[in-house]
């Protein structure tokens, strides 16, 4: 690309260069953009190349201020204030195709650069992989490859001799950058991520809505990644919780007010038993003040920088939303018990919620619970009997587990227990608690993460968005809450085994799978453990990384005090190494040059001008005009000394008894002794 431009005029040449790279810089943005800000901005960037090419002027004033009276009008109407990050990120990158149109001078082009490195970073409010960091910093190359050809203003020069010298200065600045960011105190996140957009995308939320979304597109994005401590337990017991639904309204789940919810509080009747599962996880950001951990856990989980506290439901929330990748570490205990073991005297209180169904709404729901109780068998059994006979139900009755139920309608338990006959998790959980409140058993849906997959290159654990659950819970006399999927009833592969429905793959994916399998899985493997390396060592680089490598260093109890002084310290040895370096390096330049040079300085000091590029000999012939007539001692002596000097770099040899340094030194004494000429 580079030699293509090379034969185009100059102007031309680096204004193409300039709106290619602004264009790359833009690009990974056109996702978190308006539409209309993406067409706009891209409209006007090849408006500009067309102009370039052309030859043609540049629009005048009034374009500008209609089309950024558009931008300020668009950006108020798409975000309703011109504040914010996204109103933010929005107008900056119009405001930077806008600033090409005005491209005239080298000081439009500065402001051009600036924007730039500017809009380069935004792209780091909304994603901070390893994807992002490599397209940036090629968008860097690319703009610092620009303004060093913006500073070579004579001739014509070529731009990959200014991608070498951007290159370079990369490689100069990447020690310095790596130092800051090994050392440099870490105060708090910088980046934010977008606002959370689960619907119609497998995933979670804080509600549920039934029925409404007819398909559900499989995101197999990382939700988070899990290190066990030796061995992991079975597929079936990896549970991670999230929210806890118990408020039905007829068509969504929510959890219950905070009033209610408090009646109970945390630690009421939870027993663990067994041994502790010890891990820790990786928690990609999701906006929710929600953090992951495996049922139950008893112990807060040791989450840096946030103040973990358990809810009524068991569920671990942070004081405030995960922006930003976190590392904690947990211990769980996949047997346990929970909840009040009795529904006497005070402890019933609580359990109504559990079992109110909104009027109206499942009449055929309704009538099968009661059909069910007319059942001798039935009739006074207890939860877990009444479960298992649901559950044998779901087995036995054509149920089928699908990721294109489509949309139900006011009915959604009917229409799944009766009519369709097929959901994805949240169809069947919600049918199920449904069915269980219509039995008088206290049932609640909790929603979250079950299963994943190792990957055989790093051994982490990786969960998915697509590994998002829902399963219910039931309150059984004498044990308290009980966990039940009912999804592994309708499909057991979904819970008991590592298969999963699989998103469709796309068109390179495709090909290559048909072609072998196991090289996607491969290759897949590889490059999430390659990201998951960036998120442990890189976005994951925290204060308490950073203590610990001060602990390392022999540091007792470090604090961010001690990192400060340490930064110092070695910005202090660091500079005084490159002084000494810099003096070390004047020494290795021609001390008979700079002999010469404070000569001339003295003449030119006195009024004689002379050439920069003057020979002693020249200089001696100013000085002899100079004393013409006058003081011929003093300048007879100047004029020898000069000869003397040009006779040690020009002369054919050296008197034997003298060394050339020696010489030189002998000339160097003489010159402060000598009395040189004054105005």
């Amino acid at each position: 690309m580079l030699n293509r431009l090379n034969v185009l005029p100059r102007d031309a040449r680096d204004t193409l260069f300039l709106l290619a790279v602004i264009a790359w810089v833009i690009m990974p943005q056109v996702g978190n953009l308006p539409v209309w800000c993406s067409l706009l901005a891209g409209g006007v960037l090849v408006w500009r190349g067309w102009l370039a090419l052309a030859a043609r002027p540049l629009p005048g004033k009034w374009w500008l201020l209609g089309l950024l009276a558009v931008t300020l009008g668009a950006t108020l109407y798409t975000h309703r204030t011109l504040l914010g990050r996204d109103a933010g990120v929005t107008m900056i990158v119009v405001l930077l195709a806008l600033k090409t149109l005005e491209l005239r001078a080298r000081r439009d082009a500065f402001v051009i650069f600036f924007l730039g490195f500017f809009t380069m970073l935004t792209n780091f409010f909304f994603s901070q992989s390893l994807l992002t960091a490599g397209a940036m910093l090629i968008g860097l190359l690319g703009l610092l490859t620009a303004l060093v050809n913006a500073h070579m203003v004579v001739g014509r020069p070529a731009l990959m001799a200014a991608f070498r010298t951007a290159s370079w200065m990369t490689l100069l600045g990447a020690p310095i950058m790596a130092l800051l960011f090994v050392l440099f105190p870490r105060l708090a996140p910088l980046w934010g991520i977008p606002s959370d957009a689960m619907s119609g995308r497998s995933g979670l939320s804080s509600t549920m809505q039934i029925g409404n979304i007819a398909s559900l597109v499989l995101d197999s994005s990382i939700a988070m990644r899990i290190k066990f401590e030796g061995r992991p337990p079975p597929q079936p017991d990896l549970y991670f919780r999230g929210p806890v639904l118990s408020s039905f309204d007829g068509r969504e789940w929510r959890p219950l007010p905070p009033g209610l919810s408090q009646r109970m509080p945390p630690s009421s009747g939870l027993v663990v038993s067994g041994t502790a599962v010890n891990y820790e996880v990786t928690l990609e950001p999701n906006n929710r003040p929600w953090i992951f951990v495996m049922d139950a856990t008893p112990g807060t989980p040791r989450v840096p920088g946030f103040q973990p506290t358990m809810t009524p439901d068991l569920q671990w929330v942070v004081d405030r939303p995960v922006t930003d990748i976190v590392r904690y570490a947990a211990s769980s205990y996949p047997n346990f018990r929970f909840g009040p073991v009795s529904a006497k005297g005070n402890t019933l209180i609580g359990l109504q919620e559990y079992v109110d169904l909104p009027p109206g709404f499942n009449p055929r729901t309704l009538q099968l619970a009661a059909d069910l109780r007319r059942d001798p068998r039935l009739a006074t059994a207890g939860a877990a009997t009444l479960a298992a006979a649901v559950m044998d139900r779901l087995r036995t009755g054509g149920y089928r587990y699908t990721l294109a139920p489509g949309v139900t309608g006011q009915h959604s338990a009917d229409e799944f227990w009766f009519d369709t006959r097929e959901g994805f998790c949240e169809h069947i959980a919600s049918a199920f608690v449904v069915l269980m409140r219509a039995l008088d058993v206290p049932a609640r849906i909790v929603t979250g993460y079950q299963g994943g997959e190792i990957n055989g290159v790093d051994g982490f654990w990786a969960v998915r968005q697509s590994d998002a659950h829902a399963w219910a819970e039931i309150w059984q006399t004498g044990q308290g809450w009980v966990r039940v999927d009912p999804t592994s009833a309708v499909a057991p592969s979904r819970i008991g085994s590592l298969q999963r429905l699989q998103a469709p793959p796309g068109v390179f994916a495709g090909a290559l799978g048909g072609i072998s399998p196991d090289l996607v899985a491969r290759l897949r493997q590889g490059w999430e453990a390659l990201n998951n390396s960036w998120n442990q060592w890189v976005l994951n680089y925290t204060q308490s990384k950073q203590l610990d490598l001060l602990k390392n260093l022999g540091f007792e109890s470090p604090s961010w005090e001690d990192l400060s002084y340490l930064l110092i310290g070695i910005v202090v040895f660091v500079s005084l190494c490159g002084a000494a370096w810099t003096r070390w390096e004047r020494t290795q330049h021609d001390p008979w040059l700079r002999l010469l040079a404070r000569a001339r300085r003295k003449l030119v000091a006195a009024g004689i001008q002379v050439p920069p590029q003057a020979p002693p000999r020249e200089l001696a012939r100013q000085i002899k005009l100079h004393y013409e007539g006058a003081e011929t001692a003093r300048g007879q002596a100047l004029h020898d000394w000069l000869l003397r000097l040009e006779h040690l770099r020009y002369a054919p040899a050296a008197p034997a008894n003298l060394g050339a340094r020696a010489r030189l030194a002998t000339l160097r004494r003489e010159f402060n002794q000598l009395a040189w000429p004054d105005r």
